[in-house]
């Protein structure tokens, strides 16, 4: 395993493992991993260079200390002297909205270790990866109503697609913590695991996926991200172009050839067509 070198200081931590995860840490453990202009931008960053390097083949994103990430930090949304109030849709529409069209739409899996609190933003920028596992002491907060604020980053569309309509509704409205169990039990993420073993199945899960199809999955997530919005019909002329388009590719070369042969497919070697 290899390590970039960036300092301790900086808002998100990227390590390279040779297996072809790029972990990325969000890193200010001091203010629970909140989201400010820096860690957005160096998100963002991180992401970018994930879609970009062919060796990253999954992400992998987790949280510093003892959060995930506590959503917006407020110390950025402090009301000016002159009761001036800040423009809160700018934001959105300038650092999260892109943020999490680059988790849905990055032709890779990208896996969120929870590994404590998930609050406002944070909650719904966990829920926009592919996989989701917490530890059982985390817990999801859905906090934009105490704020007199509405779910943003993607909530008010995951949410109810995961949980249902009325468990959304009261999850907004309430503002109240689910544990990572209930939210398992909900289906609102894949696995609750116990602490001690969350980023070692975090690690586990990631690397498996880097080892499959990555263009595969690409395609699956497309055809995810289509699905809420299409009739059976485009649904289904969807599916037969991807599946032309996969088709197409090494990676169904070297599935058919490891079946035949009866052998573990190798989706990281060219097969040498």
């Amino acid at each position: 395993m290899t390590a970039a070198s960036q300092a301790s200081s900086e808002p998100v931590l990227l390590e390279r493992l040779e297996s072809g995860v790029l972990t990325l840490t969000l890193n200010r453990p001091d203010r629970l991993n909140a989201f400010n202009v820096a860690m957005l931008e160096s998100l963002a960053a991180a992401m970018a260079r994930a879609a970009a390097t062919g060796e990253c083949r999954a992400v992998l994103l987790t949280g510093a200390g003892t959060a995930f990430c506590s959503g917006q930090d407020l110390s950025e949304r402090t009301i000016a002297p002159d009761g001036g109030r800040p423009d809160l849709g700018g934001s959105i529409d300038k650092r999260y909205n892109p943020l999490i069209r680059s988790l849905r739409a990055l032709p890779k899996p990208v896996v969120c270790a929870v590994n404590g609190w998930a609050a406002g933003a944070g909650a719904n920028v966990a829920l926009a990866c592919d996989i989701v596992l917490a530890a059982k002491s985390a817990k999801f907060l859905q906090a934009f109503a105490r704020l007199a604020l509405v779910p943003d980053s993607g909530g008010t569309w995951f949410l109810p697609r995961l949980v249902g309509d009325a468990r959304a509704r009261a999850l907004m409205m309430f503002a109240e913590p689910i544990s990572a169990k209930d939210a398992e039990a909900w289906g609102m993420i894949h696995r609750a695991v116990d602490d001690a073993e969350l980023m070692g199945e975090a690690r586990v899960t990631a690397e498996r996926l880097a080892s499959g199809p990555t263009r595969a999955f690409g395609l699956i997530k497309r055809a995810l991200a289509a699905s809420p919005d299409n009739s059976l019909d485009a649904q289904l002329d969807l599916e037969r172009d991807l599946q032309r388009e996969a088709g197409a590719g090494d990676e169904y070369v070297e599935g058919v050839r490891a079946f035949l042969e009866k052998r573990p497919a190798n989706f990281k070697r060219p097969p040498g067509l």
